[in-house]
C-alpha cells in the first residue's frame, strides 16, 4: 500500500487519477489532495477518500471548506507554499502533479529531493527548469503522465538510449488544424474550447488549439529523455490513436496506441514497471477505419516554432515562454486579445527578455515573474 498525494485533484487529470486509485484500492491510499479554488468538488473528494491533508489556494474557499469539515480531522494547508508543504509530509510515497502552470515547480523539486516518486503531468516543471529537476532525480523517479510522453517512455523500452534515432510526438491538431489561416484571428474562446478528441481544462485546451501544448512537450521531451532537438519531430494525427512513436537506428518505429483515455498513462505511471487491468474501451482498428498524418504548419501555428527555439536555446527561455503564454491565454479567454495574438505576445516577450544561459532557480523564478508583468503591461 502506497500513500499518494494528488495535486490538482479537481482538474481533468486529477479526477482521472482518482478514478484509477478508486479501482486500485489495494495498492494506494490517498493522504493528500489539492485544488486552486474548486472547494465543493474537493469536499466531495475528501468525503470519499478521507485524506489527512488538503491544500487549497483560494482564501475564501478555505473558509468554506473549514466550515464543511469543522468537526472532522482534516488539516487544511493554504498559502503560496501549500503544495510544497503537502508533498513534504513524511508519510507520502507518490505525488501526482496534475496542477497547471509554474505553480507546480517547487512541489516537483521537493518531491524529488525527498526521494518520492513523481508522476508528472505538470510539464511546466521541466519546461521551466529541466536542467535543475532532471539531475536531482534517480532513474525512473519521474514517470510521465502526459499521453505523449508516456507513449515515448513505453516505446523506448524496445531499445537502448544509444539506439534512438528520433521521437515523433503526435498532435491532434486541435479544432483548427485545417481551418483557413485568414480566419484564425476571428476565433472565439468558445470555438477554441471545443476540442475534437480530449476533455481537458481551459488552459490546456487553448494550448492544444494554438499548438503551444506541443511546444511545451518538445521542451519536456528534451529533458525527460535526454534528447537533442533534431531528434524530436511533431506530426498532426487527428484521430489521437497513436500517442507518440520512437524510431530506432535500424529504421524500426515503435508506437504506443490506444483509444484516447487519460486513465491509461496515469495508471501506467502509478503501477510501473507492472501493468494492472483497466476497464477502458479496446482499440478496434477496423472501426477506426484509417489513421491520417500531416506535417504541422509553423506559419499558421507559430507557437510550435517558438517551442523549438526555446528548447534549442535553453536557459531562461522556457520559463519566459511558459509564463508569457499563461497570461496571454487568460487574456484571450476573457476577450482582451485575439486568438492569433497569443503567440504574438509570447514571441515579443521571449525576444525582449534578459536571457541567462545557466540560470539558478532564482533566475528562473525572476524570469517567470518578469514575463507575466511584461505581458500584462502590453495589455493595458
Amino acid at each position: 500500500m502506497k500513500n499518494i498525494v494528488v495535486l490538482g485533484s479537481t482538474g481533468s487529470i486529477g479526477k482521472n487519477t482518482l478514478e484509477v486509485v478508486r479501482n486500485l484500492k489495494d495498492k494506494f491510499r490517498v493522504v493528500g489532495l489539492s485544488s486552486n479554488s474548486r472547494w465543493e468538488l474537493l469536499a466531495e473528494q475528501v468525503e470519499e477518500f478521507k485524506p489527512e491533508y488538503v491544500a487549497l489556494n483560494d482564501c475564501e474557499s478555505v473558509e468554506k471548506l473549514r466550515r464543511r469539515f469543522h468537526k472532522n480531522q482534516l488539516n487544511i494547508l493554504t498559502g503560496s507554499n501549500c503544495l510544497k508543504e503537502i508533498v513534504s509530509r513524511e508519510e507520502v510515497d507518490v505525488v501526482v502533479s496534475a496542477v497547471v502552470g509554474a505553480v507546480g515547480l517547487p512541489a516537483a523539486i521537493a518531491t524529488i529531493e525527498q526521494g518520492k516518486m513523481l508522476a508528472l503531468a505538470n510539464k511546466e516543471s521541466l519546461v521551466m527548469a529541466g536542467h535543475i529537476v532532471m539531475p536531482l532525480a534517480r532513474k525512473d523517479q519521474i514517470l510521465p503522465v502526459d499521453s505523449e510522453h508516456s507513449a515515448i517512455f513505453q516505446s523506448l523500452h524496445s531499445g537502448k538510449p544509444c539506439e534512438v534515432k528520433r521521437v515523433i510526438i503526435t498532435a491532434s491538431g486541435g479544432p483548427f488544424y485545417d481551418y483557413p489561416m485568414e480566419k484564425l484571428s476571428d476565433v472565439t474562446p468558445a470555438q477554441a474550447l471545443k476540442h475534437p478528441t480530449w476533455q481537458m481544462g481551459q488552459k490546456i485546451t487553448i494550448d492544444s488549439a494554438t499548438l503551444m501544448n506541443k511546444a511545451l512537450e518538445i521542451i519536456e521531451a528534451k529533458w525527460l529523455f535526454d534528447l537533442r532537438i533534431d531528434q524530436i519531430d511533431v506530426v498532426i494525427h487527428p484521430q489521437s490513436i497513436i500517442h507518440s512513436m520512437v524510431e530506432f537506428c535500424d529504421g524500426s518505429v515503435i508506437a504506443q496506441m490506444g483509444m484516447p483515455d487519460m486513465k491509461v498513462p496515469i495508471q501506467y505511471a502509478l503501477t510501473y514497471p507492472e501493468r494492472s487491468p483497466l476497464m477502458v474501451q479496446s482499440l478496434d482498428l477496423s472501426s477506426v477505419g484509417s489513421l491520417t498524418f500531416k506535417k504541422p504548419d509553423m506559419e499558421k501555428f507559430p507557437a510550435l516554432r517558438l517551442g523549438y527555439q526555446a528548447a534549442k536555446e535553453g536557459g531562461t527561455m522556457g520559463a519566459t515562454l511558459n509564463a508569457a503564454n499563461e497570461v496571454a491565454v487568460q487574456a484571450f479567454l476573457v476577450g482582451k486579445i485575439q486568438f492569433t495574438e497569443i503567440a504574438s505576445y509570447v514571441e515579443k516577450v521571449i525576444h525582449n527578455h534578459h536571457f541567462i544561459k545557466n540560470p539558478c532557480l532564482g533566475d528562473i523564478l525572476a524570469a517567470d515573474t518578469w514575463a507575466r508583468q511584461e505581458v500584462k503591461k502590453c495589455l493595458i
